[in-house]
């Protein structure tokens, strides 16, 4: 995919970054082959190596942290926070395939999402795809058909995208507030590090990254940003963290009426079915009050 010039590489001779006005602790750079390089051993590593796709931090994450890198967004370089500690390890172990993925700027969110409930949200009798009521299925088999029940009160037609929602707070400043959280002990990263990713938009990071987290759900992570550049315009959000197989979001505007979540919860069912049809909610309207009303992080996993 397209990308801005690639600072990075600077930080080979420069390990703080103190051209790129930055004062970066001890770190590391991690590069599209999965090599992990330490900073301060580059100059004595003679093996040839791709061009790095992040830096993160040796040590963990602290409260404070994000907001002190905020001035690496004046050289091209978004923050976001890795999980070294999970199951997978830590980005160099995670399948990163940037060469594989498009440019997220090509997609329509739209279409994206409506492609994905088309597929998702469409009841399935004998296979063949074509919607039966809800009074048809009940004369068939004496109730409704659960799968129906799980998308109301939509159904196998994409009702479109939400309304945006006026923000609360400056996009940044609550990405800050969330990374701040996840830094402390007892958040489900196991390890977080901040890290560096040289990106356009915070939206575009996974893209950049080639990141395969999404992948029995989509191969080309570019269209899921087509869908996370949405919701920066109408949410405010912001990609907050990342692990193997799971996707963090702070949210500037969330809905506040359940008629709004519910119309987020549909897109959000389209981006990651598994949210609803693997995680604890049992239908779309219970998802959207407990996950998405007033809710000021959203969280993806795909199995």
């Amino acid at each position: 995919m397209a990308t801005l010039p690639n600072p990075l590489p600077r930080l080979t001779a420069d390990p703080s970054g103190r051209a790129l006005g930055l004062e970066l602790p001890p770190g590391r750079l991690i590069d599209a082959g999965g090599t992990s390089h330490a900073l301060e051993a580059v100059g004595e590593n003679d093996g040839a190596w791709r061009e790095p796709l992040l830096w993160h931090a040796e040590d963990r994450a602290a409260p404070g942290s994000w907001a002190a890198l905020a001035p690496a967004r004046a050289s091209g370089l978004l923050p976001v926070l890795v999980d070294v500690g999970g199951t997978q390890n830590g980005p160099e172990d995670w399948e990163l395939m940037p060469d594989e993925v498009s440019y997220p700027g090509d997609h329509d969110a739209d279409e994206v999402l409506a492609d994905f409930w088309e597929e998702y949200a469409a009841d399935e009798l004998d296979g063949d795809k074509e919607y039966a009521s809800r009074e048809v299925v009940e004369s068939l088999f004496g109730k409704p058909d659960p799968y129906d029940a799980i998308v109301a009160p939509y159904g196998p037609a994409w009702p479109g995208l939400a309304a945006t929602t006026a923000p609360e707070s400056d996009p940044d400043a609550r990405a800050a507030e969330v990374a701040d959280s996840l830094a402390g002990h007892g958040s489900w990263l196991k390890e977080p590090r901040l890290a560096l990713v040289p990106a356009r938009r915070s939206a575009d990071i996974p893209a950049v990254l080639g990141w395969s987290g999404p992948l029995n759900h989509e191969n080309d992570v570019a269209r899921l940003c087509a869908v996370l550049r949405s919701w920066e315009d109408r949410f405010g959000i912001r990609v907050v963290a990342l692990t193997f197989d799971r996707l963090m979001l702070s949210v500037a505007a969330p809905p506040t009426t359940m008629a709004e979540a519910e119309a987020v919860a549909a897109e959000h069912f389209a981006f990651c079915p598994d949210n609803i049809t693997q995680g604890h909610h049992t239908t779309l309207r219970e998802y959207a009050e407990q996950e998405v009303l007033n809710e000021r992080v959203w969280s993806f996993w795909w199995d």
